[in-house]
């Protein structure tokens, strides 16, 4: 009887074991590298200098304006023309939202985050003046 009892609670540490080594392995087939889980941003090609008319405002068109230009943009919020922009830019918002940072209202709403890419066009552009270019 001592033995059966004994192969018993053998069986019940190997199990116990088993389902530890399991769990250990399944949690550690985790990828973090940004080049395997955002494809597009390791083929990223920033312009040595982005300009507003051929970088920003195509970017704008195709992720912002289809709210936020017209007669009524949505919020009262235009970003169809360079001084427009540019009311976001000085205020740090075009930025705040485009990266979804704490404090700034997400953008584009109820969409998925532009791509590092892109938000990296649009850093540059500013970081080198932010021209009417």
């Amino acid at each position: 009887m001592l033995a059966v009892l004994t192969i018993k609670t053998m069986r019940m540490k190997y199990a116990k074991l088993l389902f530890v080594l399991l769990i250990v392995l399944a949690t550690s087939c985790y990828y973090d590298k940004e080049e395997i889980l955002y494809p597009e941003s390791a083929n990223c090609t920033v312009p040595a200098i982005s300009t507003f008319s051929g970088t920003v405002l195509p970017l704008l068109n195709n992720r912002c304006n289809n709210c936020h230009a017209g007669s009524s943009p949505s919020g009262g919020i235009a970003l169809d023309t360079h001084s427009n922009v540019m009311k976001y830019v000085n205020d740090g918002s075009l930025m705040g939202s485009v990266n979804f940072a704490s404090g700034y209202s997400a953008m584009p709403k109820n969409s998925g985050k532009m791509s590092a890419c892109d938000i990296q066009k649009i850093q540059s552009w500013i970081d080198s003046g932010a021209l009417n270019n």
